[in-house]
């Protein structure tokens, strides 16, 4: 019933103010001038910046420019004005004299509202106050805007209303759109260090049979054509591996994957994830060269690998720092000790002061991880492995030679929250089934998150997976550090929200 209404909603068609009205009445009048005011074809030859940037010989030349943008200012009545047209590439005054436009252009000219889309060809001048302007010789009406723009957009504080009406945003405020053209820099960056570094990307289904490479709850939908429940992939982790079962020696992919959890500033259902294996290669190889590519990326991207985030000085220039949990909570919470630390009945009881109660049944490794999650992680500012986590809580990761219960594994923290999982992949298909098995049970007692049984994967395994080290990056963590941005919202171009009231 609740969809019904919401879709009654968005199809009841929109409520007009006056401004609104008005602005119908005119597209009315551009039709009755004989313009039609949407989709004619005008080729472009210029951007803005192109302008700016060639503007002495444009000038000197008198050479016609193409240029096309919305309109963001219009100045001046009567026989002249001048506007601010934008395009992808910022901003360019445009001059418009009645004496110099055909006359059905200069009463089409009369009809023009802030925020229409128009395609201006004329000569480029400096106006007496220095300012690079365009003659406009001819335009023509590409897309009437039939509501305003708001006047003070700068001025709100409502996020809520940018990030569902991001179209707007982008409108208006030209540091939303810098965001994203770094993010598409970001992602440019790591495509040519992987591809450098000889890996192969790859595509792995989003649609998938059982959910795996990750704890977490899934979205669930039904696949008609075979009639049965199919799951959008939390992790792309267990097919990556197959391929290099396959022979795939290095592979990669930039990946969307979809977590059924809630909505924070660090969370978003559907996100983006960078994933690598490394045939031959283990934790200790995966740390250091996740530190270069961060570092790389870092550089490529915003042109130093110091980055300010949040009144914070992140320094990826420097060896990031390697803890194990217990060491990163007697470090950044001096208040325990080493003893209370192999306590279990002291940690749990800690655990429930802190309101983080844990499982009864948990070992003293899971029992420091949670300690650490409580205590120290929103502490680790600058970058930092936390190393060697239980096999309990780590059922895909090679346990260690040297020490029981422990797996090779890091997770990468930096501005106190998770960027990066990683670790030397459990290639016995006997250990790997065994902890499948524990999973399948945790499962069977109601635990949503837990995975399930994978016999093809296991099966695979039996074939023989190399050596191999792998890693995940959570991308929009990423790239809200090289932009100093607060949420995971604002680096998505249209995060999930609510329907509207």
């Amino acid at each position: 019933m609740t969809d019904n209404k919401n879709q009654n909603k968005q199809h009841s068609g929109p409520k007009l103010n006056d401004q609104m009205l008005i602005r119908r009445e005119k597209l009315e009048k551009i039709r009755a001038l004989g313009v039609e005011p949407y989709g004619q074809k005008f080729d472009w030859d210029h951007h803005a910046a192109d302008i700016r940037k060639e503007a002495e010989t444009l000038e000197k030349e008198e050479t016609h420019v193409r240029i096309a943008g919305r309109i963001m200012i219009r100045r001046g009545q009567g026989k002249t004005a001048f506007c601010v047209l934008r395009d992808q590439s910022g901003d360019i005054q445009v001059y418009f004299k009645r004496d110099e436009l055909p006359e059905n252009e200069w009463a089409l000219f009369k009809l023009v509202d802030i925020g229409d889309i128009l395609g201006i060809e004329g000569t480029v001048f400096t106006t007496h106050t220095g300012e690079l302007t365009v003659r406009v010789i001819h335009f023509t009406m590409l897309s009437k805007s039939l509501r305003p723009l708001p006047e003070k957009w700068h001025g709100l504080t409502d996020k809520e209303q940018r990030y569902r009406q991001r179209y707007l945003d982008l409108i208006m405020n030209p540091e939303v759109r810098e965001t994203f053209v770094k993010r598409a820099a970001m992602m440019s960056a790591i495509r040519k260090w992987y591809t450098d570094h000889g890996f192969l990307e790859v595509e792995t289904p989003v649609l998938q049979p059982l959910y795996g490479g990750a704890n977490a709850k899934p979205f669930t939908t039904h696949f008609n054509a075979l009639d049965m429940t199919m799951y959008l992939r939390i992790a792309p982790e267990l097919y990556l591996k197959r391929l290099v079962v396959g022979g795939f020696e290095r592979v990669f992919e930039l990946n969307r994957s979809f977590r059924n959890e809630g909505v924070d500033v660090r969370h978003n259902p559907e996100f983006t994830m960078m994933e690598f294996y490394a045939a031959y290669k283990e934790y200790h190889w995966l740390m250091d060269y996740t530190e270069k590519l961060l570092r790389t990326v870092a550089e490529k991207t915003i042109g130093t690998a110091v980055i300010q985030y949040q009144g914070h000085t992140i320094d990826l220039t420097k060896p990031f720092d390697r803890l194990t949990a217990k060491e990163a909570v007697l470090k950044y919470a001096p208040q325990y000790t080493p003893e209370q630390l192999e306590d279990k009945d002291f940690m749990q009881e800690e655990l429930k002061r802190l309101g983080e109660p844990a499982k009864a049944d948990a070992g003293v490794g899971a029992l420091q991880m949670a300690i650490f999650e409580a205590v120290a992680e929103s502490k680790l500012i600058q970058p930092t492995y936390i190393i060697d986590y239980p096999v309990e809580i780590s059922p895909l990761a090679r346990a260690s030679d040297k020490v029981p219960g422990i797996t090779e594994r890091f997770e990468l923290f930096m501005a106190g929250r998770e960027t990066a999982n990683g670790f030397s992949e459990l290639n016995d298909p006997q250990d790997q089934a065994a902890r499948f098995m524990a999973q399948a049970k945790l499962k069977a007692s109601g635990d949503d998150e837990a995975m399930y049984y994978d016999a093809d994967y296991v099966r695979a395994l039996e074939y023989g997976l190399p050596p191999t080290g792998g890693c995940g990056v959570g991308l929009d963590r990423f790239v809200m550090l090289l932009t100093d941005s607060p949420s995971i919202r604002d680096v998505l171009l249209f995060p999930h929200m609510r329907p509207e009231a």
